[in-house]
């Protein structure tokens, strides 16, 4: 049986995230980032590393925890966080006080637009952070071309303007500013400028695209190609970047995120605790169930417990949906943004956690998950036991020719094609899907009675109230009524229909059982429907040669054995001809196709 650290390592989600490392002391001792959670994390164990220091890090790990987000950048960043407050033992990079460069649109008269390290809450704005420095430098070089701002760190109030405290300097001259020092600009049109940067570096660039054309083509007027590449370039990459990260945010700040998802018997809750605009601690459990208590009744549960473990003072919380935890806390249910964004990072959190659980599962205990699945069908599809074994009938015929039926099998929710049969119908004339549904489903049961193999716990006919009431009837007449469930589903609305009920049941959408039951359905119809062209096909063939004068079953199946069609006969040779059926049927054959010119 593997080891709970060995299906850690099999279940983990092939999305990007951050990984930690935990000792036998329940210490982190390594952060790291990953494009695919599964392949890196597996790489440490799948092979023998050259590096002395990772051979020890790797015998030291005993439990594996990871945090999934939405990009590779923003597990660079959560990397990042993490690292800077947990200091793991085995992490070099990162620990120092280094940051990633942000740009800041200073709160001032004439904002001044610059990169920094360094996030101060001076109600200035803040945008980023950025993972490449190559990009903030090329966003503004792209801004001063198309905007002269300042760069000065002068205080240009009105009153220090009016009284002509400062003088232009060198970069008015240049053309780089237009002099708001001297009261050249005014404030409204310095701030448009601002308005449209703040729009650009948020990645809106319709407002400012009739700028950037005007400016290419004046240079291309010019003959100054170079100038026109130049701005053509910057624009390019201008678009490859990232300019926001659901990681930071410094707009948020000292937030706990809360989310859950859940099935019929557990729930699955993650918390993301935010600080200072970063998430840096993330944790999910698997909650389960006592007496079908709702998501909001276990979210709540959660919420109060895990605040009470991290001892999280956070005065704001964001959950998905409303929750009652009294009025000390601030609750937010976020609709759009950078909030809602972080609500869904908490969800897929979850969501991955749900999965990797059951994969975890299917190892250890294969029949745990079937289980779960036959108990939600019997719940579902209203059946007093569950439904390990189920078969599925469909009638295939075009026009009233060839009709045909089939049978598909299911068993613990999977097909079982050795079990699949088809039959040709024998008893009915005409396309009447009703009498063709009694007759398979008797033929079906009867033999299955006469040879004692196990009867299916459920049967589902493809149609409505007819083709249900047809079936009844065949297992009625077996003396099988009430020993077999039995029911319908029509295409249309997908309406399950019942024996004596008028009244169709409407599954839930998204249900597993409504998408077994489909897939049984379609299954048949996939199975009936190949066997009817087949059946089409050769009837075709066989009619042609048919035709002949004098040439019966049995020279017409040893030329289909040989030749395969009847085209091919219609090519042979009259040599050919003679080698399989013989000199005289081989002239009538060979003559039928091949008639003498007159």
């Amino acid at each position: 049986m593997p080891t709970p650290l060995e299906l850690q390592i099999k279940t983990l989600p092939n999305e990007p995230g951050v990984y930690q490392y935990f000792d036998k002391e329940d210490v982190i001792i390594y952060v790291g980032k990953a494009k695919n959670l599964k392949k890196r994390v597996a790489s440490y164990f799948n092979k023998n590393h050259e590096n002395g220091k990772t051979r020890v890090l790797v015998k030291k790990i005993v439990r594996i925890k990871h945090i999934v987000v939405n990009t590779e950048t923003d597990a660079l960043l959560l990397e990042n966080n993490l690292i800077k407050k947990y200091k793991p033992r085995y992490n070099v990079l990162l620990k120092d006080d280094k940051s990633y460069p942000w740009l800041c649109i200073k709160k001032e008269r004439f904002p001044r637009v610059f990169m920094t390290r360094r996030v101060i809450k001076d109600g200035s704005e803040y945008f980023g952070p950025y993972t490449s420095i190559k990009t903030v430098r090329i966003l503004l070089d792209l801004i001063k071309e198309l905007y002269p701002l300042r760069t000065c760190k002068y205080d240009l109030s009105h009153q220090n303007v009016n009284e002509g405290k400062y003088k232009v300097c060198l970069e008015y001259h240049l053309k780089n500013c237009k002099g708001a020092c001297e009261g050249l600009e005014t404030e409204s049109h310095y701030n448009n400028s601002i308005a449209e940067i703040r729009n650009i570096i948020k990645g809106n660039f319709k407002e400012s695209l009739e700028k950037f054309q005007k400016m290419m083509l004046d240079f291309a007027e010019k003959m100054e190609f170079e100038e026109a590449q130049k701005i053509k370039e910057k624009l390019h990459l201008l678009g490859n970047y990232q300019s926001k990260s659901t990681i930071i945010n410094p707009s948020i700040n000292n937030v706990d995120v809360f989310s859950i998802i859940s099935d019929e018997t557990h729930g699955y809750a993650n918390f993301l605790k935010i600080s200072n605009g970063s998430i840096i601690q993330s944790h999910t459990t698997e909650i389960k169930k006592k007496l079908d208590e709702s998501d909001k009744e276990l979210l709540e549960l959660f919420i109060v417990e895990i605040r009470q473990r991290f001892d999280s003072q956070s005065p704001e919380i964001y959950v998905p949906f409303k929750v009652n935890l009294g009025e000390n806390v601030k609750v937010t249910i976020p609709k759009l943004g950078d909030k809602k964004r972080i609500v869904e990072l908490s969800e897929r959190n979850a969501k991955y956690y749900r999965q990797e659980q059951f994969k975890q599962v299917q190892i250890v205990d294969p029949d745990r998950h079937v289980k779960r699945i036959m108990a939600q069908m019997k719940k579902d599809l209203r059946l007093h036991v569950e439904p390990r074994h189920i078969e599925c009938f469909d009638n295939s015929n075009i026009q009233g020719t060839n009709p045909v039926a089939a049978c598909v099998v299911f068993k613990d929710g999977k097909p079982s094609k050795k079990d699949y049969r088809h039959y040709n119908i024998k008893t009915v004339d005409g396309p009447d899907d009703f009498a063709s549904m009694e007759e398979v489903v008797y033929r079906r049961y009867k033999r299955l009675l006469e040879e004692e193999q196990p009867l299916p716990q459920l049967i589902i006919v493809d149609g409505g109230k007819g083709q249900l009431s047809s079936g009844l009837k065949a297992l009625e007449s077996l003396g099988l009524r009430g020993k077999i469930a039995i029911i319908g589903i029509a295409k249309r609305l997908e309406e399950i229909y019942y024996p004596g009920d008028p009244i169709p049941l409407y599954l839930d959408k998204k249900s597993e059982t409504l998408k077994i039951t489909q897939y049984l359905r379609n299954e048949a119809h996939r199975f009936g429907i190949t066997f009817h062209r087949n059946k089409r096909s050769k009837s075709a063939i066989k009619s042609e040669l048919e035709q002949i004068p004098d040439v019966g079953a049995q020279t017409i199946t040893t030329l289909l054995r040989k030749f395969k069609s009847a085209k091919r006969v219609k090519e042979a040779s009259l040599e050919e001809l003679k080698e399989i059926i013989g000199n005289a049927r081989a002239v009538k054959v060979y003559e039928y196709f091949q008639p003498k010119k007159k």
